[in-house]
């Protein structure tokens, strides 16, 4: 592996007055090196890093990062600035600004380095050398750790969280956590979590600082950092030695049930950089008072993946997400076999007899009744899938048994995709309502894999069957009828409203809440009107990955060269109705990339409805076109819809080109480049 900072990689002199002008500074450089390989999208995603804290600290340091897929190796950029630079700080600017880049992928022994450079940067010895250092060569020198900083010509100061010298910036991986050895007299025992949204640099400089605060204190403290690489675990018994806890962080605590009963002091990873010895003075105090902490109550699958105070809304389209995105390789399997089937077998094979009772070797109807048949029972866990996996996003493992009878039983009463959605939901609620019961410690035993399947089974079956089931079938014939009967106007507007859906977040829950509707509708009655969403909802979205292919192709100058290079790769995921193939050009501009999507999938999805076509086939793309409904204005269909997008995207990116354009003389030149486009 190369340097990670080279002399290449420092700026001595930064001139830059605001935090933007400083990043892109550094980050040019690492350009320069082929280390980042698309400047925009390097600077977006450090943007985004920084909205979520800011990466200023006190004693005029500035430490943007982030990981990100347009760095190829793990890179420092070190700038000094004389004026200084404000990255949020609360005792002012910075005047020493490091750039980290890490890899999207980057490996325990890449990410061991950046947490040795954050623990670097606690040591005042190390910043004053860096203030004073007068060329780039020893700067870098320093940061590496080839060069040791010279100490400062004065009396030994007190050891605080500043001034303990830091390890060298080495690739060793962290030796593993385990208990110090108690000094006479019994020191005060403390164990601390930190953590940070990137588990980069504030993670282990939060370490650090509590680390030395405690040697400085006369406190036993052993801190356990979450970072990206993954994190070693306390031992459990210096867990159970400790008098008081530290959670310095400000992504969830992972585990942090192994802390229950202890006094616990709960901080923003800042809060353990800025201040330690306060904190571990709370935690002395707590101590004292006797102010212990409750167990924290075990999250679902779902929710331990999620965001800390989820709203109950995000929490929900999360529930029926992850019912559907397990439902999806059902739905690809069964509904190519079966469509396979009927290529085959044409559109009778559905009457064939069953292949157990009749199948020639020599006859391809056979063949293609074996399709059929094989991809209609696939089809037919669609929708058990759906509530089950709702239901276990919602109560883990003891929602399944519920969630697929629940599931079933909206098959049975012909419910559909309705039923499956409340089945799940209702299936979930039950177990969560049953779980809070309190019950005997003699039953607890028991009670997942007996007591809870059993009375949520009978609930879930009770209400479907005789309370809730009946409506929902209603609803579902009477929207199954409505989409069968569709036509002209009514039929138009539906496949503009689809294709909005489906274009709007590329792959994300709008576009799966389109895309289930249409496949729920396939499953339970393939009725033409249901043939005719399908075939809208697959047009519309292959679009944006095809417009934005076809743009980078038609005006690549538009465009960086990872775009051009993601536009080759978008040919091919666009035709296969791979909508997420346009994701890394909305995240680069999304009030440009995602409108112009929106509107070449309408006029996709309302040219589909305008010209019939069909679908039975819930995948596949343009390879799947022999068996739509009235193929070529399919297409033509297709290719409205993504010149429009196309077209769109360019003229808007060129409009962005313009201002930039310089000088009054040559504005008549970029009039015309900006007609042209």
């Amino acid at each position: 592996m190369s340097q990670m900072i080279t002399a290449d990689l420092v700026d001595l002199d930064l001139a830059a007055d605001t935090k933007q002008e400083a990043t892109r500074s550094l980050a040019s450089r690492m350009v320069g090196l082929g280390r980042v390989t698309d400047l925009d999208g390097f600077l977006a995603d450090v943007a985004a890093r920084e909205a979520q804290m800011p990466t200023g600290l006190e004693g005029g340091i500035g430490i943007p990062h982030c990981r990100s897929a347009h760095v190829t190796e793990p890179t420092l950029a070190f700038g000094r600035s004389a004026s200084g630079v404000d990255f949020g700080a609360t005792d002012g600017p910075a005047d020493l600004i490091f750039l980290i880049a890490a890899p999207a992928g980057a490996d325990d022994a890449h990410l061991t380095i950046l947490s040795s450079l954050a623990r670097h940067l606690m040591n005042t010895e190390f910043t004053d050398a860096l203030r004073a250092v007068g060329h780039p060569e020893t700067a870098a020198a320093l940061i590496r750790g080839d060069e040791a900083p010279a100490p400062a010509a004065q009396a030994p100061a007190p050891v605080t969280a500043e001034t303990q010298a830091p390890a060298p910036v080495t690739a060793q991986a962290p030796a593993p956590v385990s208990p110090q050895a108690p000094d006479a007299g019994t020191p005060f025992r403390i164990v601390a979590v930190t953590s940070c949204p990137t588990g980069i640099a504030h993670t282990y400089m939060a370490a650090e600082a509590l680390e030395q605060a405690g040697n400085g204190d006369g406190v036993q403290l052993t801190v356990e950092p979450q970072g990206s690489s993954g994190f070693t675990r306390l031992d459990p018994a210096v867990i159970a030695a400790a008098d008081a806890v530290i959670f310095a962080h400000d992504v969830p605590v992972r585990d942090r049930e192994r802390f229950a009963g202890k006094p616990t002091v709960d901080v923003g990873v800042k809060a353990g950089i800025n201040r330690p010895l306060e904190l571990i003075a709370e935690a002395r105090e707590k101590a004292a008072r006797g102010d212990v902490s409750a167990a924290p109550a075990k999250g679902t699958p779902v929710e331990e993946s999620g965001e800390a105070d989820e709203s109950y809304g995000a929490k929900l389209r999360t529930w029926l997400m992850s019912g559907v995105s397990y439902m999806v390789p059902f739905v690809a399997a069964g509904g190519l076999l079966i469509a396979l089937g009927f290529a085959i077998g044409g559109y009778k094979i559905d009457k064939a007899p069953s292949v157990m009772e009749h199948f020639a070797w020599g006859d391809h109807t056979s063949w293609a009744a074996l399709l059929f048949q094989i991809g209609g029972l696939a089809f037919a866990f669609l929708i058990p899938v759906l509530a089950g996996y709702i239901a276990y996003g919602m109560a883990d493992r003891p929602g399944l048994v519920p969630g697929f009878v629940g599931g079933s039983i909206a098959v049975t009463i012909k419910a559909g995709f309705l039923g499956g959605l409340v089945a799940g939901l209702l299936a979930g609620a039950v177990v969560l309502a049953i779980q809070k019961v309190r019950i005997p410690a003699a039953l607890r035993g028991i009670m997942p894999v007996v007591v809870i399947p059993l009375i949520s089974s009978i609930v879930v079956g009770f209400l479907m069957f005789l309370v809730i089931g009946e409506p929902i079938a209603k609803l579902q014939s009477a929207l199954t009828d409505w989409l069968g009967s569709m036509s002209g106007t009514n039929a138009i507007v539906l496949g503009v409203i689809l294709g909005l859906m489906m274009c709007f977040d590329l792959g994300g829950p709008l576009n799966k809440v389109a895309y289930a509707f249409a496949i729920g509708g396939i499953a339970d009655t393939p009725n033409d009107g249901n043939l005719k969403v399908m075939a809208a909802v697959m047009a519309a979205g292959m679009v944006p990955p095809l417009a934005m292919a076809l743009a980078t192709t038609v005006r690549g100058r538009l465009f960086t060269k990872t775009e051009r290079e993601n536009g080759k790769a978008a040919w091919v995921l666009g035709a296969s109705f791979i909508t997420e193939g346009a994701i890394p050009f909305a995240a680069a501009d999304p009030l440009r990339v995602i409108p112009a999507s929106m509107a070449g999938g309408a006029v996709t999805g309302a040219l589909s409805m305008a010209f019939d076509n069909t679908l039975r086939a819930p995948h596949g793309g343009v390879f799947v076109a022999p068996l739509v409904g009235n193929p070529l204005l399919y297409l033509v269909a297709v290719a409205a819809g993504v010149v429009v997008t196309a077209g769109l995207v360019v003229l808007l990116k060129g409009m962005r080109r313009k201002p930039s354009a310089a000088p009054a003389p040559q504005q008549p030149e970029d009039k015309k480049v900006a007609v042209a486009a």
